[in-house]
């Protein structure tokens, strides 16, 4: 019956048996056919056919809808069923690294066999937390990872700007230095001070930029930042100055449990390491 619903729905978008007919691959006699069976187990006519043209019979137009929500319906479980079929990886991320998690996913996606990527936005405890449980696979973590993950695939980010609230005075300043930061509060997401640069740190938890710089425009403290979250962040009480501190970074790495390797895993590995190389 669903090969008949799904002529009865082309036949009346086309308003024409032989233009529905050869957008299903089908021969006209065999889309009449179907069609014909249709009306027969409804017990109702569906068209009005005559020598110039096509036309929904009220009973027709009234029967449309249900036959498009059974073809959506099975288009949706066959989607699902494949989706389910396949190997999945869950893979718990940084939102700063958010870009490179697509990459991935695509990359996991366009192979063969495929591999579905779950993600799942964390920050570093709450990360490694879900890697620690089982919850997920994989984690993008920032360096030092716990010592009971196995590691791979490390990239740094450069931290190049600085967050200060929209009226501090280095705000209007096309550049800061390092030696112009000594006396302030620097907030530091995550357990990690921000090597070589002076100030007093406070710690920020969970490598969690969005709760820092919250804390920024209350005027609690000013947060080294690096350019990708610049480029997406839009607060107007918040300022971005460029910052001269040297080779400042945040250096991140894949990590998983060695008690949970598998082919899919090692394929994720793989197409990290891909995403970094290339674009």
């Amino acid at each position: 019956m669903l090969k008949e619903m799904r002529c009865f729905a082309v036949v009346a978008e086309r308003l024409s048996f032989s233009r529905a007919a050869a957008d299903l691959g089908m021969s006209q006699p065999a889309m009449s056919q179907a069609i014909t069976r249709l009306e027969r187990a409804a017990g109702v006519r569906l068209f009005e056919r005559t020598a110039r043209d096509v036309r929904l019979t009220g009973e027709g137009k009234a029967l449309l809808p249900y036959a498009e929500q059974v073809i959506e319906s099975v288009r949706a479980f066959e989607a699902e069923s494949a989706r389910l079929a396949r190997p999945t990886i869950h893979l718990a991320y940084p939102p700063l690294v958010g870009a490179l998690a697509a990459r991935i996913v695509r990359r996991l996606a366009g192979r063969t066999p495929a591999i579905g990527v779950e993600l799942r936005a964390a920050g570093r405890g709450a990360a490694a937390q879900a890697l620690a449980g089982g919850e997920v696979s994989a984690a993008i973590l920032a360096t030092p990872a716990p010592a009971q993950f196995v590691t791979a695939a490390r990239f740094h980010v450069t931290v190049d700007h600085l967050a200060l609230p929209a009226g501090h005075r280095l705000a209007a300043r096309p550049k800061v230095t390092s030696a112009e930061l000594g006396g302030h509060v620097l907030l530091t997401p995550g357990s990690r001070p921000w090597p070589g640069l002076p100030g007093r740190s406070r710690m920020v938890a969970d490598d969690d930029f969005a709760a820092a710089l919250d804390l920024v425009a209350a005027g609690a403290g000013l947060l080294p930042i690096p350019q990708l979250l610049v480029r997406t962040v839009r607060r107007d009480d918040v300022r971005f100055v460029p910052l001269d501190a040297g080779d400042l970074r945040i250096t991140y790495a894949l990590a998983w449990s060695k008690e949970r390797v598998t082919p899919e895993l090692m394929a994720l590995v793989q197409a990290v390491q891909d995403a970094l190389w290339t674009r």
